[in-house]
């Protein structure tokens, strides 16, 4: 059996299941590369057939991507890697065909490492030794494309903005951007209780790809908030020269200033606060601003670089602020001391893979756990920039970004926020977790628990940001009478006769079964684009001194014990026999323990504080 008649037998198979082999932009330009290698142009309409059994399909960019194809041909993806990418959808093959192809399956797990950007990164740590001889991987792209984002109906504003991307990744991009910079304006307003605290859609958002992948589409979601911080800075700039005039008329006063009280240089305030900034300024931003900001940087560096300087070393300071914790800085050469109760920063980042260790040494550091990590893989073919003709993408995102402002007063004017979930969701959201939590476990060990953890504070998050965004597409979000199943309500905390007086600061929130489901299907994606970033940093296998086990071990051993006692409550404890006995020999040549006879028994000499 030839290659064609190969490839049209598969072609019958997967038309015959329905199956998408391709649903990712990756793994369809892999089946572009497979069928153009080995088949050349007579492959073309088989891969059209393999194609539009998609809902995405499109006839003239897949004759672009197959001709391009044609053009490049990739010597190490074979057909093979058709054979293999519809295995992976479930489709069933013959033996026969089966037996023609396996010796080249082999070769459909290389297919998307190949990476022909600029940047060639190798995801080593070091010179250390990987666990179990473990083989590191050429390249930053995974050998098996990492999930995008499932398409969801979300709310309007959203939709909006990612329909200007050009490809899956970058629309799972622009919604994850979108997400921090729009959660971040929202800031103390909107919060959604989990782990005894009140949680706010403040996120850390970090993309990661090779140079020249398309992260720089992020520069327009900055443009969503821009409206926001430019109108503070209007305010401040109103402010300081009223504070000029003011301070020249009390500086001609001469004797008569004693009367009266100096006028005082107002706050700083932005929005937007730059990356590039000091330990002791970054922390002056955030509280000017009363404990909210964005930093938004294209470029991982500029915040490693400020972070690692002399009067750097803010990392805390991110970590802090994901917890919504206080921050404070007290000057001693003229002993001024400030702070701000509750801090809401949210931290949009784009960077290469080589920039993701300068900022995040290692797991232990923090910052990994609490950040969104999303990696777009490199560009295998050339992408026509001029597809979009004279879109002027910049006017279009500062529109959105009033439009949004202008909803974000509304939502300012009427108080807090406050999501809730009903038990069943909640549920849900647990279920999910616990299974994820277990899988975490079975593929990295517990260097993914932190982050599972936080992944969950996080969707929570998300959850109150979406509901909040939905029930603002009505046009009076807050008639909650004139609705029967409003999303806004009023707090059931408050006075009745000041709801009919239409008093109302505090609002509980419903999500929809359909956002709320839509939200969780981000939570597996997620977490694979963080375990992916997860192999560029070092392995972080703690080791530590039983100094507690021990503690506890003689404890409950009491003033007297014997030596098979001993080894029963290590074996209950999970302590090595040859542990126990070694304190054991330990303790008695401190003089702490006695042995009182020939037959193993041990008695105190006085109470241990081993």
């Amino acid at each position: 059996m030839d290659e064609i008649e190969s490839l049209c037998r598969l072609c019958e198979a997967v038309e015959t299941a329905g199956a998408d082999i391709a649903p990712t932009y990756a793994e369809y330009v892999q089946l572009a590369f497979a069928i153009a290698t080995d088949c050349g142009e007579a492959g073309r309409e088989f891969f059209h057939r393999l194609c539009r059994v998609s809902a995405k399909y499109e006839r003239e960019h897949a004759e672009r991507i197959f001709s391009n194809a044609l053009t490049t041909r990739h010597g190490d993806v074979h057909l093979g890697t058709a054979f293999h990418l519809a295995e992976r959808a479930g489709v069933t093959l013959c033996k026969e065909e089966m037996m023609n192809h396996r010796k080249n399956a082999k070769n459909a797990g290389n297919a998307p490492s190949k990476n022909l950007t600029h940047t060639h990164v190798y995801n080593k740590v070091d010179n250390e030794e990987p666990y179990e001889s473990e083989e590191l991987q050429d390249g930053s792209d995974p050998n098996q494309p990492l999930p995008s984002f499932t398409e969801a109906d979300w709310p309007k504003i959203l939709l909006l903005i990612m329909s200007y991307a050009t490809s899956p990744t970058q629309r799972d991009v622009m919604l994850l951007g979108a997400l921090t910079a729009i959660g971040a304006s929202m800031e103390r307003y909107v919060r959604c209780p989990y782990a005894g605290k009140l949680q706010s859609p403040c996120l850390q958002s970090f993309i990661v790809a090779p140079s020249a992948s398309g992260k720089g589409i992020l520069s327009f979601i900055r443009l969503l908030v821009e409206p926001i911080h430019d109108e503070i800075r209007q305010k401040v700039a109103e402010e300081v020269k009223a504070y000029k005039k003011e301070k020249a008329a009390y500086d001609t006063m001469g004797k008569e200033r004693c009367k009266v009280e100096a006028p005082q240089m107002p706050k700083n305030k932005m929005f937007l606060i730059s990356g590039n900034n000091t330990g002791t300024g970054i922390l002056q931003n955030i509280m000017d601003a009363n404990g909210t900001g964005l930093i938004c940087e294209t470029e991982a560096d500029t915040i490693s670089a400020a972070i690692g300087s002399e009067y750097g070393h803010w990392s805390d300071t991110l970590r802090k602020a994901f917890d919504h914790d206080r921050l404070s800085y007290n000057r001693r050469t003229d002993q001024e001391y400030r702070e701000v109760k509750k801090s809401y920063l949210s931290l949009l980042l784009s960077g290469t893979p080589a920039q993701v260790k300068p900022l995040i040494p290692s797991t232990e550091n923090g910052l990994f756990s609490r950040q969104l990590f999303y990696y777009m893989h490199g560009i295998w073919t050339w992408i026509n920039q001029f597809e979009s003709g004279e879109t002027d993408l910049e006017a279009i995102f500062t529109g959105i970004g009033l439009e949004w402002k202008k909803q974000l007063d509304l939502m300012k004017a009427h108080g807090l926020h406050t999501l809730r979930l009903t038990d069943e969701q909640k549920q849900e959201f647990n279920t999910l977790f616990a299974d994820l939590f277990f899988r975490s476990g079975l593929a990295n060990d517990n260097e993914m628990s932190s982050s599972i953890a936080r992944l969950a504070v996080n969707t929570c998050r998300i959850m109150a940001e979406i509901a909040m965004i939905r029930a603002q597409e009505c046009d009076q979000p807050y008639q909650f009478k004139d609705s029967s199943s409003p999303l806004l309500t009023p707090d059931k905390e408050i006075a009745a006769d000041n709801i009919k007086d239409g008093i109302i600061t505090r609002w509980d929130v419903t999500i929809t079964a359909e956002d709320f489901h839509a939200v969780l299907e981000l939570v597996t994606p997620l977490y694979r684009h963080a375990t992916h970033i997860l192999s560029f940093l070092p392995s972080t296998e703690v080791k530590h001194r039983a100094n507690a086990d021990r503690d506890a071990l003689f404890e409950i051993m009491g003033n007297q014990f014997t030596r098979a006692q001993l080894l029963e409550q290590a074996e209950k404890m999970k302590i090595k026999p040859n542990t126990a006995l070694s304190w054991l020999n330990r303790l008695i040549k401190k003089g702490l323990l006695i042995n009182t006879d020939d037959k193993g028994v041990y008695t105190r000499t006085h109470v241990c504080v081993c």
